[in-house]
């Protein structure tokens, strides 16, 4: 462990000092994306999945309907969750058993961003009196380079895009049937930029994640903010939040081309 702060350290202060010249570690522009990929229905065992890529970062995502009992507070609502689990091959950091801060926080943060965009209509999950549809969606994160936050965002959506609905009889799911996709509203998608000292990054890589101060995702449908998630312990200036709301915009834009 010891080993492991030293390194963290020597990779913060280069990339502290790499940005103070106005570049990049990785020779890319301060709010450009690594290459990005996409790729929906990917399992068979699944309503819908996607596997999405983001520089070496991979995340798969896939989505499971059933039926279940409602939340006693929203009887008329179906039930939406998500969950992620970091996977011991996708980095060394990475250590097997129940889900940490880390997974737990990457799950409600998708999940938020997804909620708030009210993409999904749970009142049409409503089966009957005690019984309605259920959707979840798991995130596994097969390689970690940094930014799993987008790359799940990204995933999860592309997964519900590619939801093909089965039948229900009596509650019951009959999953060898099927009767249309998942009625979708907006597409949503999230953009999240690390604080490095006084440079404010998108995409970080895991050695800029390291240097990182504060971190702030802002999810977007085309047109609004549907959720604004910061954790660290650095501070963002109201400027800067109001500039990178627009640019989680105007980013929004090229990422929500990948999902047809």
């Amino acid at each position: 462990m010891f080993i492991v702060e030293i390194l963290d350290e020597v990779k913060r202060d280069y990339v502290q000092e790499v940005l103070k010249k106005g570049k990049r570690p990785e020779e890319r522009g301060f709010f450009d994306y690594r290459e990005i990929a996409l790729k929906k229905g990917v399992l068979s065992s699944a309503e819908g999945s996607a596997l999405a890529r983001i520089g070496k970062t991979q995340v798969l995502a896939a989505v499971k309907i059933g039926v279940g009992t409602p939340f006693p507070d929203r009887p008329n609502e179906g039930i939406m969750s998500t969950s992620s689990e970091l996977l011991p091959l996708a980095s060394p950091y990475f250590e097997p058993g129940p889900p940490n801060e880390n997974s737990i926080e990457l799950a409600r943060i998708v999940d938020r961003g997804i909620r708030s965009s009210e993409t999904i209509d749970l009142e049409s999950f409503y089966l009957e009196e005690g019984k309605v549809m259920s959707l979840f969606i798991d995130l596994y994160v097969l390689d970690h380079s940094g930014n799993l936050i987008d790359a799940s965002a990204l995933a999860a959506m592309a997964a519900l895009l590619d939801v093909k609905m089965p039948r229900v009889e009596e509650c019951k799911i009959i999953r060898t049937e099927h009767v249309g996709s998942l009625k979708l509203g907006e597409k949503v998608v999230a953009c999240t930029f690390a604080k490095i000292g006084e440079a404010i990054v998108l995409d970080a890589s895991v050695d800029e994640e390291a240097a990182t101060d504060a971190r702030i995702t802002i999810a977007t449908v085309p047109e609004t903010v549907c959720a604004v998630q910061k954790s660290g312990r650095g501070a963002l200036k109201v400027s800067e939040i109001d500039a990178l709301i627009d640019k989680s915009l105007e980013k929004g834009k090229e990422l929500r081309k990948l999902l047809v």
